[in-house]
């Protein structure tokens, strides 16, 4: 679903998107008129350096965010480190020589973060042409089942699989593990159809 105005109704509102080529073919939920629109541009996915502070230590590390995102100071966010992904709470962001309180990640040139509690769950989502990076907090224990829905960054996703820490890949519907165990999960946008 993306908003967008309708130009026969005129007004602002949800549109389920039936098929994405060149242009997208969308359908208004309000007056349920179909039409072609030119396909938004996908945001570039970046990079960046983010101090993270482990109770005693601190390392360099690093956060994928779209360029066109904004992050602000107190967002819980993750952190790659190595192998190892921490939930992080952002405490400084410097642009350049200054610090702010808010800023898009494309001007963004270092996150100073502290380590939180919570485990931070990846997910490599498919959007047809491209795969879209998504991260979620969550509780140690909290459940994931392949073929069930959740909330990730915002977006419905249903998972088509799960890559375990310490294990093998699972796909079968109804399987599932814990949050602590997951590696990455993969899964596509509640909606759309699974390809392959």
């Amino acid at each position: 679903m993306i908003s967008i105005v309708c130009p026969v109704c005129k007004e602002e509102c949800e549109h389920q998107v039936l098929r994405e080529a060149a242009e997208l073919v969308v359908q208004c939920s309000e007056c349920g008129q179909v039409h072609r629109i030119p396909k938004p541009p996908e945001s570039e996915i970046l990079t960046i350096k983010a101090i993270v502070s482990l109770e005693t230590e601190s390392q360099v590390c690093s956060v994928e965010m779209l360029a066109d995102e904004a992050v602000s100071l107190g967002d819980h966010i993750a952190a790659e480190c190595e192998d190892e992904v921490f939930g992080v709470e952002v405490t400084g962001i410097e642009v350049g020589a200054k610090r702010v309180r808010r800023a898009k990640a494309a001007e963004v040139t270092t996150l100073w973060t502290r380590g939180i509690e919570q485990v931070v769950v990846k997910a490599s989502i498919h959007t047809g042409r491209t795969t879209l990076p998504l991260y979620q907090t969550a509780e140690g224990e909290d459940e994931f089942v392949v073929g069930e829905t959740y909330t990730f960054g915002g977006r419905r996703i249903r998972i088509s699989h799960i890559k375990l820490r310490d294990g093998p890949v699972i796909r079968k519907e109804g399987w599932k593990t814990v949050a602590r165990r997951v590696k990455r999960i993969y899964g596509y946008l509640e909606g759309r159809y699974q390809r392959g």
